[in-house]
């Protein structure tokens, strides 16, 4: 797929002002299954609309600790927004999301800087970020290659803005509308701290 003109699926992030947030994307999976994947707490996990979501768990939506998520589908992805956390970055927790599918996971903060991590059967497969020269990591870093040079996405030289984006659209035909800007019910809850849900690694930090 082609991001171009008004068809490019993620231009609630080149538009809005979020000058933080973190979303997991991934295949074949439901939201309360993606949810319960990354370790949310059972407790919280529930259907919410917008007014039930800012009663129950609004205090707590910037949390880093145990960051609010919501979960959706669009196209043939289904996501979890975090708007304080960055769970979806740690491997352990892509590791698990991944294993029989794959996943992509896009986060952005205020330094300015884009970090992007693909993964496909439970490994990370591609796994970089803007904040210098990018230098793609990874089971295999030069898979995208083809997608990423034409957006000027290219080892040892700045990213483009945006060209992350476009990278997750034109790769993936990723595309997410603002959890807010529909009505209907989603998937929400509190994520349990790192250390009490999943182990550490044994390879390493």
């Amino acid at each position: 797929m082609t991001s171009t003109g008004t068809s490019r699926g993620l231009d609630v992030f080149r538009e809005g002002d979020l000058p933080f947030y973190t979303v997991t994307f991934v295949r074949d999976l439901t939201p309360a299954e993606l949810l319960t994947r990354m370790a949310v707490d059972p407790e919280t996990l529930a259907l919410r609309d917008a007014a039930d979501l800012a009663d129950d768990l609004g205090e707590d939506l910037m949390d880093d600790e145990e960051p609010v998520v919501t979960s959706g589908v669009d196209g043939s992805w289904t996501w979890a927004w975090e708007q304080g956390g960055t769970h979806g970055l740690d491997e352990r927790i892509l590791r698990t999301v991944s294993a029989g599918t794959e996943a992509v996971v896009l986060h952005f903060n205020e330094k300015p800087m884009h970090w992007f991590k693909y993964a496909a059967g439970g490994e990370v497969v591609v796994d970089f970020h803007t904040l210098q020269a990018i230098e793609p990591a990874g089971q295999d870093p030069a898979r995208l290659d083809d997608t990423m040079r034409p957006l000027g996405l290219v080892p040892g030289r700045v990213a483009p803005l945006h060209s992350v984006l476009a990278l997750a659209e034109n790769a993936f035909g990723i595309r997410l509308r603002q959890p807010a800007e529909v009505g209907d019910a989603r998937w929400s809850g509190r994520l349990l701290p790192l250390s009490d849900r999943l182990p550490q690694r044994c390879d390493g930090p």
